[in-house]
């Protein structure tokens, strides 16, 4: 699909993914609208890449409803992705009225809008591996299995979840297309890396920072396992999603996963070694034995459905995604022009896919 001009609108543009699919999106000749709230650290990728150059930028909050209207009505978007969200554990913990308020009444919020702005071709709505019931069993989490959380951020995604498919059974019925014309879908990627992530309780900036300053990073949980994946294959897969979406109709509109390859699930302790041996300079960690809440240990996803409808692989393996993660920061540290360096890196990364791709389907032999 040709994306020149075409009108998407994208909430939670200020943050770390909706900073790297606004760049792309950029990169491909989109008419970009971003609706978020103001980046959520002082440092951060939306300013740090400029990322406002290219795009409108409209400051707000999902759960004013009324703001997110005149923004659907004036802009009148063909394609909607969902990224706004309260996206940390920890802080869940610390505010769940904010977590399910955002996560959940934000969710209503957008597609309340969708229902009443007649442009919308194609919705994505971003939620997260965590909505899955975990059961801390070794095999991956397919779109099938159950729904749940323990803690109040992982259930306020399987909430979310549980909105759009309410809405899409309601409102937009894929039985139903021709009569509203509207596709629906919903995402979950695994554990997201890659430059330009400031948020704090998360391993990779937690790292970057102690790297920096030359102290040991403490980790909490060092064999805890997760899918970890470059922010660049999940957002292929919701471009592509959003692709199929207009092409197919609503024969694609439920849940997909979007997952790295079942070896890349690795403990935070490889990731961690795997990053200082990257930074170099004496960098190093230490286990944090102090109280942490609950989190999982154990989370991986079930990709083939993407594979095998959506012709979705990912395409980095872990230790490629973590050198492209930590030369980036060491670029930004080095003071490098942020927007030209992730383009570039969006633009290797685009080549190798279609490299790979092209071997894939026998066109050149390796």
């Amino acid at each position: 699909m040709n994306w020149n001009g075409r009108r998407v609108l994208l909430t939670g543009h200020t943050g770390f993914k909706g900073s790297w699919l606004s760049l792309w999106l950029q990169s491909r000749g989109a008419d970009l609208c971003g609706f978020s709230l103001k980046p959520p650290t002082t440092m951060n990728m939306f300013e740090d890449a400029r990322v406002a150059e290219g795009m409108r930028s409209v400051l707000g909050d999902t759960r004013d409803a009324g703001l997110l209207q005149r923004t659907f009505t004036e802009f009148r978007p063909e394609i909607v992705f969902h990224l706004a969200a309260q996206a940390s554990v920890r802080k869940s913990y610390e505010d769940p009225l904010d977590t399910y308020s955002t996560n959940v009444m934000g969710t209503v919020n957008l597609l309340e809008a969708v229902r009443r702005t007649g442009s919308v071709q194609a919705v994505v709505v971003i939620t997260s591996d965590k909505c899955y019931l975990n059961h801390e069993w070794a095999w991956p989490y397919r779109e099938t299995d159950p729904l749940g959380g323990y803690d109040p951020y992982s259930n306020s995604k399987a909430c979310a979840e549980l909105v759009v498919a309410a809405y899409r059974d309601s409102f937009f019925n894929p039985k139903e297309y021709r009569r509203h014309g509207v596709a629906i879908a919903s995402v979950r990627a695994g554990n997201v890396i890659g430059g330009g992530d400031w948020e704090a309780s998360r391993i990779v900036p937690d790292a970057m920072r102690a790297f920096m300053s030359h102290v040991p990073l403490r980790i909490r949980n060092p064999r805890a396992i997760r899918p970890w994946q470059h922010v660049l294959e999940p957002l292929r897969g919701y471009l592509t999603l959003a692709e199929a979406l207009c092409e197919q109709t609503a024969a694609t509109g439920e849940a997909w996963n979007f997952g790295p390859e079942q070896s890349d699930a690795q403990p935070v302790e490889w990731v961690v070694r795997e990053m200082a041996a990257l930074w170099g300079e004496g960098a190093g960690w230490e286990t944090d034995d102090g109280a942490k809440p609950h989190e999982a240990n154990h989370l991986t996803l079930d990709s083939s459905k993407a594979a095998g409808r959506l012709g979705w692989h990912p395409e980095l393996r872990l230790k490629d995604a973590l050198a492209m993660t930590v030369a980036w920061y060491k670029a930004n540290m080095r003071g490098h022009d942020m927007r030209a360096f992730t383009h570039a890196q969006i633009a290797d990364y685009e080549a190798k896919v279609q490299s790979r791709m092209s071997i894939r389907a026998g066109g050149v032999h390796a």
